[in-house]
């Protein structure tokens, strides 16, 4: 099934309400994405942009221009320009459940090329997506990418609003070929997901990624069907995770079931399972989109495949 529009923070309507709704087949979670509606500047914050080069481009005109206002002229420290715009939201008032701190995550490597990950206060993570020769120029790059999708993140635009639900809804109707009027029943997967934008209006779509990525994880790992089984209704879920924030106890959680599914299905199945999102990592690392659900699932998938005591390894393909 075509994929929406890419863009910056968020799984398109289409996956959330997919993620709410898993007797549905899925449609696919392995490419970040947000309605057309969002706005055009933030499709080049996405990926949307036709070239490498031209994401570098404008990648550095959003990185100059907030370094002018906030440092004056001349070469812009990116890593503490971004620290410094997260601490400037904090002291505003915007509620950050781990604090303004920045964190920066650098992949185990002996040689270039060197890869960074740096993971926002409100959740959203973000990855070097160029080509860096040290550490050094990993962590910029990771930063860079990060810096002008929180500016992007501060348009109109970004904010969930009544019209922004509403075309969201529609949007994802439309992808998956259901029915509008399903949205007003909480117990199908449009009526939980409109609940989840209804519950996070007025936040940007930074903001509603740490509730987005809880259940795209708790759908991809099958959580949500298991749920589903026990007769648990989707108010239910909805209320039990709606505050739930991933953490290492639902990580180790997570890891502990694809160990269990891999004794029941035979060898191999989370080595296999784990190639293929370190694949879907790159690619989106390397388009520089969002990569939060992503990241996440390689995340555990390692820590299944350190439980089943492997030798396999981690690679960066």
């Amino acid at each position: 099934m075509k994929t929406l529009t890419r863009a910056s923070a968020s799984g398109s309507p289409a996956d959330a309400a997919q993620a709410a709704s898993p007797e549905r087949p899925s449609i696919s979670t392995t490419t970040s994405g947000s309605a057309s509606t969002t706005s055009t500047l933030t499709s080049v914050a996405g990926g949307a942009v036709g070239t490498k080069g031209a994401l570098r481009e404008a990648v550095e005109v959003v990185v100059r221009s907030f370094g002018k206002h906030t440092q004056g002229y001349g070469r812009v420290n990116v890593v503490e320009a971004l620290q410094e715009f997260w601490q400037m939201k904090a002291a505003r008032g915007t509620e950050l459940r781990s604090g303004a701190l920045v964190m920066y995550e650098s992949v185990p490597s002996t040689s270039p090329p060197y890869v960074c990950y740096v993971t926002l206060p409100g959740g959203s993570c973000f990855g070097s997506f160029q080509y860096c020769p040290t550490k050094a120029e990993a962590r910029r790059s990771a930063a860079k990418i990060a810096l002008m999708n929180s500016v992007f993140n501060e348009h109109p635009s970004r904010r969930i609003t009544d019209e922004f639900i509403e075309r969201s809804i529609a949007e994802a109707a439309a992808s998956c070929e259901g029915n509008i009027g399903d949205a007003d029943d909480p117990n199908t997967g449009l009526g939980a997901f409109r609940f989840m934008l209804e519950s996070s209006k007025s936040k940007t779509l930074l903001e509603f990624q740490e509730l987005m990525t809880v259940f795209q994880m708790l759908h991809w790992n099958g959580s949500l069907r298991a749920m589903r089984e026990r007769q648990c209704s989707r108010q239910e879920v909805l209320a039990h995770y709606s505050d739930r924030a991933l953490d290492e106890e639902l990580r180790s959680q997570m890891s502990q079931e694809w160990a269990t599914r891999e004794g029941r299905e035979g060898p191999g199945l989370v080595a296999n399972e784990l190639r293929t999102a370190e694949q879907e990592l790159q690619d989106a690392r390397l388009a520089g989109r969002e990569l939060r659900f992503l990241k996440e699932k390689r995340d555990v998938l390692m820590l299944a495949l350190g439980r089943l005591g492997s030798g396999h390894g981690h690679v960066e393909v």
